[in-house]
């Protein structure tokens, strides 16, 4: 589904745009940090946020990562959204890892330990250049 074009574009610490579909119908948008693992993407959460709470509702949603100046464009892709348990922290501290420096990094590791954050993983179905 993902070209070598957009996977060389989506492996940089770029924020995302994520939009699920709230109670009412209309979409919910939020900037997230996103990394790739294998063809889906993936995202961190606090069990408690809306976005999660969204996706138990209805699973459908996109990412939109890009259309910057000067960025060459982006890609929107969609697909369903999962939640899932990350156990000790493992994709939280890799995220945390490619997007802060080291030293950030790892004290929001340790800060974040105890919130129980979740992965997100965005199954692609589409994926479009824009």
């Amino acid at each position: 589904m993902l070209d070598d074009a957009a996977r060389a574009f989506l492996q940089k610490p770029l924020l995302a745009r994520m939009s699920t579909i709230d109670q009412e119908g209309y979409p919910h948008t939020v900037p997230v940090w996103f990394m790739l693992e294998g063809d889906d993407i993936c995202i961190i959460a606090v069990p408690e946020t809306k976005k999660v709470g969204h996706i138990r509702r209805n699973p459908k949603g996109s990412v939109s990562v890009g259309g910057d100046v000067n960025d060459g464009g982006g890609y929107l892709i969609k697909g369903d959204f999962a939640v899932e348990d990350d156990p000790g922290g493992a994709f939280m501290r890799k995220i945390t890892f490619h997007y802060e420096e080291p030293e950030t990094a790892a004290k929001h590791v340790e800060d974040w330990k105890d919130l129980g954050i979740q992965t997100i993983r965005l199954k692609v179905k589409r994926v479009l250049k824009v």
